[in-house]
C-alpha cells in the first residue's frame, strides 16, 4: 500500500528540515543495484542490505528515506546519503 498523500505533504526531513517527495521508479532501482552490490551505508556508517520498495528523498536531494509497510523511518542514523547513488537531475 503506498503511503498516505496527506501524510506526505506533512513530513518534512528531520534533519534538514526540507521537504520530500517520492522516489521514482527509476530511482529506486538505481539504489537497489547500488545496495545489492554492497556499496551502501547509511549515516549511522552502517552496512545498507535491504533493498528499497518505496523511499523518499529531501527536496535539496542530499538524503533518502526508506519506506517499510507504508510507514516512514525517518530516523536520522537510517537515512542514506544520496551522493553514493548517480540519480540524475531532479
Amino acid at each position: 500500500m503506498p503511503i498516505d498523500r496527506k501524510l506526505l505533504e506533512i513530513l518534512c526531513c528531520p534533519v534538514t528540515k526540507h521537504g520530500l517527495r517520492l522516489l521514482r521508479a527509476d530511482e529506486i532501482d538505481t539504489i537497489n543495484e547500488h545496495i545489492l552490490s554492497g556499496n551502501v551505508t547509511n549515516y549511522g556508517n552502517e552496512p545498507v542490505t535491504l533493498p528499497l520498495t518505496e523511499g523518499l528523498i529531501t527536496d535539496n536531494r542530499q538524503r533518502i528515506y526508506r519506506i517499510d509497510d507504508s510507514i516512514p523511518v525517518m530516523l536520522e542514523k537510517e537515512g542514506l546519503p544520496v551522493d553514493q547513488f548517480d540519480l540524475g537531475a531532479a
